[in-house]
C-alpha cells in the first residue's frame, strides 16, 4: 500500500469537503497523537485503537491545553461547532486512508459527548458571571 502524504490528503479533503479548514485536520492528527500518549501514560496497552468517546475526550483536553480561552474562536475558524464535527473530520481522514478504523467505528461515536459552551466557554468566564456567549 502506498504511503499517503498527510498534507496532500488534507489539501484534497479541504477541496472535497469545504466545511472544515486544513487546520482542523492537522489539529485532529495532533489530538489523536495526544490521546494515544495519554492512554499509554495511563498504563494501558501500547498500540491500541481509541474509541470515538476516548478521542472526543482527548480532543477536549488537548484543545484546552493548546488554545485555552481561544478554543472556540479557533474551532469556529476551522468550521468545528460540535462533537459530531470531530467524527466528520475523522471519517474524512479515514476515507482518505490517513486514519484507520475498526468495523465497529461510526461517525455517531463522536456525537453528544459534551456541550461546547460548557467545556470551552464557561471555564473562562468570571466566576460571578451568568453571561453566555452569543452566536
Amino acid at each position: 500500500m502506498q504511503k499517503i502524504d498527510f498534507d496532500e490528503a488534507v489539501n484534497r479533503l479541504v477541496v472535497k469537503d469545504s466545511r472544515y479548514q486544513a487546520g482542523a485536520y492537522h489539529f485532529m492528527r495532533d489530538a489523536l497523537d495526544f490521546t494515544l500518549r495519554q492512554v499509554r501514560e495511563e498504563g494501558q496497552m501500547e498500540d491500541r485503537h481509541v474509541s470515538g468517546k476516548e478521542l472526543a475526550e482527548g480532543v477536549r483536553t488537548y484543545a484546552l491545553k493548546e488554545f485555552g480561552p481561544m478554543v472556540m474562536t479557533v474551532f469556529e475558524e476551522w468550521g468545528i461547532q460540535a462533537c459530531s464535527d470531530f467524527g466528520e473530520i475523522v471519517f474524512n481522514l479515514i476515507e482518505a486512508k490517513v486514519f484507520g478504523k475498526t468495523e465497529e467505528d461510526t461517525r455517531e461515536d463522536f456525537e453528544g459527548h459534551y456541550d461546547f459552551e460548557e467545556v470551552f466557554v464557561k471555564p473562562f468566564l468570571p466566576k460571578n458571571s451568568t453571561t453566555t456567549r452569543k452566536s
